[in-house]
């Protein structure tokens, strides 16, 4: 399933060049993931199971500069789904136009909150991931 999140782009979101800083883009691409996990229902289903959402890696790529007063449109889906950990990609782009300002794949494991080591992603876990995997 693909959720979009649309944030509109503040003075103080700027560098020095006038253009978003390249780290408020990971805030930004945060911001939409917990959009995602809101709008599913995923926080509830997380802490019901004691896990949480860990972040191990992050691939962004910057492609075009964003400025004040433009809306961004985050989409955000699973792209893969291991035994260990999962991926989602996600793409910035300026809305009005076909633009991508960036995109990025976010790695994340899912980390037993009393234990603090991550799991295997089976049974349920992976039951409920793989059908976002597959939604659209």
């Amino acid at each position: 399933m693909t959720h979009l999140t649309e944030i509109k782009v503040r003075g103080y979101h700027l560098d020095i060049y006038q253009h978003v800083n390249n780290a408020r883009y990971l805030e930004f691409l945060e911001e939409a993931r917990w959009g995602y996990l809101e709008d599913n229902g995923d926080i509830e289903f997380f802490r019901e199971l004691g896990l949480a959402w860990v972040i191990v890696n992050i691939n962004i790529n910057y492609r075009e500069a964003a400025t004040m007063g433009h809306t961004l449109q985050i989409s955000t889906k699973f792209s893969k789904i291991g035994s260990k950990s999962a991926m989602v990609r996600q793409e910035v782009r300026i809305k009005g136009s076909d633009r991508i300002a960036a995109d990025a794949d976010i790695t994340f494991v899912c980390l037993d909150q009393k234990t603090g080591k991550a799991v295997p992603i089976e049974g349920a876990l992976k039951e409920r991931l793989e059908q976002q995997l597959h939604q659209d």
